[in-house]
Order: structure tokens, then C-alpha cells, then sequence
């Protein structure tokens, strides 16, 4: 079977390189002889880095191999994550939206099969926006979507013909590999109560920045704990994580990670924490898959949706609704109710690896002749 892998590929962030892996690993686990290539704006490093054969995936070069690509393929896998919405600006056919839509009528212009796969939809706001859903996305062959939130948003915007199914994210299914790199990188003494903190600029609203500052002083002074930022994706959470601590008073208790780690080792490194506080929705799922409490910062309905899976919505907060002195009581709470908090993550992430398998298992029900 040759699939072609559409997205936001490339590019640094944490959370869609872990969807590549997971993507990758688990095709070549459940699929026989499977020829896989990638549409990535870093091809060399991706090909490097996964084994794979690359496209570069901006319209600047190599049209003529993204052609050639679709061609050959059995099935174009546009996804996982959040691709098709239109929060960043969308102007004719500039913009994420278009851009994974074009993909995906590319691929069927070519022949292949079209799959949405373990994707988050959404915000959809745009006029222009709610038209290309309508028009094009109705043609793909398949979806699956990551949560209840999606389905229900897709309907909302009319795209009611292709059959969808409600999975979870991807990364769930992650194979992890050992590997502690990220731990040897800080000067630690083995006895820490460590709290990963994730954080990343939105927009207007890091105001939250002084609340999380205050709340990471006060847990530092009640509870000993150790902060440690992780950040998702590259200089954007290294800056947006310094701009925290400069705001402490107590930040030489804390310590930064460096922003060019793998998923596998940012993954490795939660695995190791007591609890996560954190915006970046999969340093959340990360810490669900470890079974580490976790308490949520939600930017979007996507890390609203996963809380609630998870079984911490009740300790977590909208980023517009973050109080300080509620954050340190809750995180105080999940601090002194570790065990039972970890079981309760660790039987919900099972729910959600199952269901994050069930894409590949969907894949190869509904494409299964070109498998043959």
C-alpha cells in the first residue's frame, strides 16, 4: 500500500512530529509492506529522522513531485491534528484551511482515496472558510475525528457526507522508547518533586503569564516543588517560558529544557513528573499517557475536549477563567492526591489508546482493496 502523509510536518512543534511518529510507527506495525512519503517543509530532516520518502509540502517547489506522489498513492492520510480551521488568517487560497483542502483535491484529482485522519476540527469562523468546508471537504472519502466536539462541528458546518468516526488523537498511540536525555540535561539531585509547566503564546491573552508566575512562587514556597518548562515547539515556548520566569520571584528554583528535544524525549521527561500544568495540548496528552496528573490551561475546545477524556477537566480552567489562587489550590490538591489521580488517567488513556488505534484499524477496513 503507498499512502501520502499530509501535515503540519516539518515545522518544529512537538505535537504534530509526535503525530508523524505515531502515524509512521504504527502503520509499519499494522500494514504489510506499506511505502509511506511525507509532505514536509524540512524533507531531508524528516526523511532522516522517520525512514521515509519526503515532498517539500510548500506550493514554492516541487509541485510536479507532490503531483507525482498523488499519483502513485493508494490513499492521501491529511491529518492528524488540527488542520482544517481557519484561526490564523485565511484569504482566498493563502492559509492552513485551503491549503490541506487543495491537498486533498490534488489527491483526488489524481486518483487517490482521501482520509482526515484523527483530526481536531475548527474554529471555522470565516465565511470563505465555511465555504471550502462545505464544498470540498465533503468530498473526502473518510474521516475520523479525535473527539465528539469535532463530529458535531463538522456537521455544524455542513459537511455531512463522508462517513465520520469519533477516535481519539493519534499520539495515544505513540510507541515510546527509553531514552533520558532530556533528564540529563538539568542539573538535578534525584529527589525533586518536578511539575512540568507548558506554556506558549495566544494571541492577545498572555496575561496568564503573571497569574502562572505568582501560582508556580506560591506551589514553590507551600510544596517544594521543582518547575521545570517544556518547551512544544522550539523559540516559541522557549521565549514564552522565559517571559514566565523573569515574571517569578522565585525562579531560581525552576529550569527551562532545550527546545530542540524529540517527542520521545519530551514524552520520556513528563513520564518522569508528579504533575503537568500546561497549555500545550500534547504536553497534556503526553502526561495522559504516562498516567501523570495534569492540570489544563484551555486555549481551545480541542484541550477542553481532551481534559474531559482525560478526567482532569475539574481541576483545569478556560484560559480567559485562570484564577491564580484557584490554580494553587487545585494543583495543590492534585499534588496530594497523586495515586489516586494516577489511576484514574491511566484507565481513561487506556479508553484513548484503543481508540486511537482504531484509526489505523479503520484504514485498513475502509482501504483495504488497495492493500491488495
Amino acid at each position: 500500500m503507498k499512502v501520502v502523509i499530509s501535515g503540519f510536518y516539518g515545522l518544529g512543534n512537538t505535537g504534530d512530529e509526535a503525530i508523524l511518529e505515531s502515524i509512521v510507527d504504527n502503520l509499519r506495525s499494522e500494514v504489510p509492506n506499506i511505502d509511506i512519503t511525507v509532505f514536509s517543509l524540512s524533507p531531508e530532516q524528516t526523511a532522516k529522522e522517520h525512514n521515509v520518502k519526503t515532498v517539500y509540502r510548500a506550493w514554492r517547489r516541487e509541485n510536479k513531485e507532490k503531483i507525482q506522489a498523488l499519483r502513485q498513492a493508494d490513499v492521501l492520510i491529511s491529518g492528524g491534528g488540527g488542520l482544517l480551521q481557519d484561526t490564523y488568517p485565511t484569504k482566498f487560497l493563502f492559509g492552513p484551511l485551503p491549503y490541506y483542502l487543495i491537498i486533498a483535491m490534488l489527491a483526488k484529482a489524481c486518483g487517490a482515496k482521501v482520509m482526515f485522519f484523527s483530526q481536531g476540527i475548527g474554529p471555522v469562523t470565516s465565511g470563505w472558510g465555511k465555504f471550502l468546508m462545505r464544498r470540498f471537504a465533503n468530498k473526502a472519502d473518510f474521516i475520523t475525528v479525535r473527539d465528539q466536539y469535532s463530529k458535531d462541528y463538522l456537521e455544524s458546518l455542513r459537511v455531512t457526507k463522508p462517513e465520520t468516526v469519533v477516535t481519539a488523537d493519534i499520539v495515544f498511540a505513540f510507541q515510546q522508547k527509553p531514552d533520558d536525555a532530556c533528564m540529563k540535561s538539568l542539573p538535578l539531585m534525584g529527589s525533586e518533586r518536578l511539575v512540568a509547566v507548558s506554556v506558549r503564546p495566544w494571541f492577545e491573552h498572555n496575561d496568564y503569564e503573571d497569574k502562572l508566575a505568582s501560582a508556580l512562587d506560591e506551589l514553590i514556597e507551600l510544596e517544594g516543588i521543582t518547575p521545570v518548562f517544556v518547551p512544544m515547539e522550539g523559540h516559541h515556548d522557549v521565549d514564552a517560558s522565559k517571559r514566565v520566569l523573569a515574571k517569578m520571584q522565585n525562579a531560581d528554583s525552576c529550569h527551562l529544557l532545550g527546545g530542540n528535544f524529540t517527542p520521545n524525549q519530551y514524552l520520556n521527561f513528563i513520564s518522569a513528573c508528579d504533575v503537568t500544568v500546561g497549555l500545550r495540548l500534547h504536553s497534556l496528552i503526553f502526561s495522559a499517557l504516562s498516567g501523570v496528573p495534569h492540570i489544563g490551561i484551555s486555549y481551545d475546545k480541542k484541550v477542553e475536549s481532551l481534559l474531559k477524556r482525560s478526567g482532569m477537566w475539574d481541576y483545569s480552567f478556560r484560559l480567559e477563567e485562570l484564577n491564580r489562587d484557584k490554580l494553587v489550590e487545585n494543583t495543590r490538591y492534585v499534588l496530594q492526591n497523586r495515586d489516586q489521580l494516577h489511576e484514574v488517567v491511566t484507565e481513561n488513556a487506556a479508553v484513548m489508546r484503543r481508540d486511537a488505534l482504531e484509526n489505523i484499524e479503520l484504514l485498513k477496513k475502509r482501504f483495504g482493496q488497495e492493500m491488495n
